[in-house]
């Protein structure tokens, strides 16, 4: 286990006390659009792990710097499965110095549905502000958060079909979505702006753009009003119902299909992702 960070500001996170046993952790990325490299998801897991230590906190929001909170995997990032021999892991998965899949289903599983697991399952109420696009892998931030809200100028998509692939890798759309809508999603590589996802029930509000920390705040505010153990308990009742439906298991197939996409296109293109997979033509 990594040791939690003690630092305010780390290079990719910044973490603060925004009200009375509220902390907030805000993604720093801003210039690149709060894309995830290996440091920042590290970085944010120290920040959790900090906030989770300290019994003052009650509630923790996931914010993000900048007009968008996060367009997904930084797909630039050198040398992806090398940099993992820079950081300790969280997970107990080996293989990170082997080559081939493993080395690549090794690290995909401690960073992509791992530390996303590990988030949703914290013990204290976490909300998620989430503004501009949220794209692809910036799900895996959002959606392990108990709630979501999103401003008006939100808008989310996974274009991973695009890329040759099944899905982001903790593919819980099924769950946020309804399947149908799932499917959708994923067939299209489309959007689903903060209206349409609140109608779906993936967000719990929607609020004006500059309005968004005050109401993460507030929401934040009020929940920390209730006895920690009883928060708790009531988010392990949530979540252990959800798993009883099959969450846990819809998840780990999905997440080997992914792997699987992965070795056809390192087969037939020598890359993870189609090479014929661009931003061109998206909408944003």
């Amino acid at each position: 286990m990594r040791k939690t960070s003690q630092r305010d500001t780390l290079e990719t996170v910044a973490y603060e006390t925004a009200a009375p046993h509220v902390a907030r952790i805000t993604l720093n990325r801003p210039d690149k659009r709060n894309a995830q490299n290996t440091q920042l998801l590290y970085e944010l897991n120290d920040a959790f792990d900090r906030a989770c230590a300290d019994d003052e906190v009650k509630v923790i929001i996931l914010g993000a710097a900048g007009p968008h909170f996060s367009s997904g995997h930084d797909l630039a990032e050198d040398d992806r499965v090398g940099n993992m021999r820079q950081w300790q892991t969280v997970g107990t998965w080996c293989g990170f110095g082997c080559a081939g899949a493993e080395a690549q289903m090794a690290r995909e599983k401690e960073l992509y549905i791992g530390l996303s697991e590990r988030w949703r399952n914290i013990p204290k109420p976490t909300i998620a502000a989430v503004q501009g696009v949220c794209i692809a892998g910036g799900l895996l931030l959002c959606w392990p958060c108990d709630l979501i809200i999103a401003a008006d100028n939100a808008e989310f998509s996974d274009p991973t079909a695009r890329m040759g692939l099944a899905g982001v890798e903790y593919m819980a759309h099924a769950w946020e979505l309804g399947p149908r809508k799932a499917k959708e999603f994923l067939f299209t590589s489309g959007w689903i702006d903060a209206h349409e996802a609140w109608r779906l029930g993936m967000v719990n509000k929607v609020v004006p753009r500059d309005g968004l920390a005050d109401a993460t705040r507030a929401m934040a505010s009020n929940i920390a009003l209730k006895p920690s153990f009883a928060l708790k308990l009531a988010k392990e009742a949530v979540n252990a119902a959800q798993d009883a439906g099959g969450r846990v298991n819809g998840m780990n197939t999905a997440f080997a299909l992914h792997q699987l996409c992965h070795s056809h296109n390192q087969q037939r293109f020598g890359s993870l992702i189609d090479p014929s997979f661009s931003f061109a033509g998206a909408k944003r």
